[in-house]
């Protein structure tokens, strides 16, 4: 096995994939407590979907990031045909609601090969790991919370959020305050050909990565998987 000095992970739909649960209990709560137009519940999983899909294309655009609480203000703005009162919302508690969905429906591994191979990475003693993921309706902290859960944490040195850098992928920007976090005194003369990012996103993963000359593993997405890794060479 030959590798890399240092990897750079996308997080959702390349290390870990969402609970179905999740999304019809997150659906649900919006039903019960914001739903002022009595909307039928399949009306709030559509406009979910609208917002997820229109606020991921923004941030990749723009390079910036719409944070979680914006995104649900515009769903309950959306659901009460833009007719409803913020002030009345509290965004503290929404957030701890949202988070307590989303532990009792605790996103899962993508793959049984995930935990291996982010072993067979670390127990090299070679190389240095981190996440580097653009966030939507799951913040930067719950998702630190759920990759410990799910045993990803122990073996990734470091983690980048947009909603707490307030950069997407695939600007540069983001991808600059990777290589600049990287450990160099582990990596004292890193070149950039020995830095891979993996992700399941052509755009934001792929070209993003390309666009800093480092090199760049489209997964899950095509017919790779994250075992592929273990067979990849510089």
């Amino acid at each position: 096995m030959a590798f890399y000095k240092h990897y750079s992970f996308d997080l959702w739909l390349t290390l870990i994939k969402s609970n179905p649960t999740y999304k019809q209990e997150r659906v649900q709560y919006f039903y019960k407590n914001f739903n002022g137009k009595h909307k039928r519940i399949e009306e709030i999983a559509i406009t979910f979907r609208q917002v997820d899909l229109m606020v991921n294309a923004i941030n990749e655009k723009s390079g910036k990031n719409v944070d979680a609480d914006e995104m649900y203000l515009m769903i309950i703005s959306m659901i009460n045909d833009y007719d409803f009162n913020f002030r009345d919302i509290d965004l503290q508690a929404l957030d701890h609601d949202m988070e307590q969905i989303i532990f009792a429906h605790m996103p899962k591994l993508y793959c049984d090969d995930c935990l291996n191979v982010l072993a067979k990475i670390k127990e090299s003693g070679k190389s240095s790991t981190n996440i580097l993921s653009n966030t939507g309706f799951i913040k930067g902290k719950t998702l630190k919370k759920v990759i410990n859960h799910l045993g990803i944490g122990q073996y990734i040195d470091f983690q980048l959020y947009s909603d707490e850098v307030r950069m997407s992928k695939p600007s540069t920007g983001f991808f600059q305050l990777m290589l600049d976090t990287i450990d160099r005194t582990k990596h004292p003369e890193l070149q950039l050909k020995e830095i891979i990012h993996i992700g399941d996103n052509l755009h934001a993963d792929v070209r993003g990565a390309e666009a800093m000359g480092i090199n760049s593993m489209l997964i899950n997405s095509n017919n790779l998987s994250i075992s592929n890794l273990l067979y990849d060479t510089v």
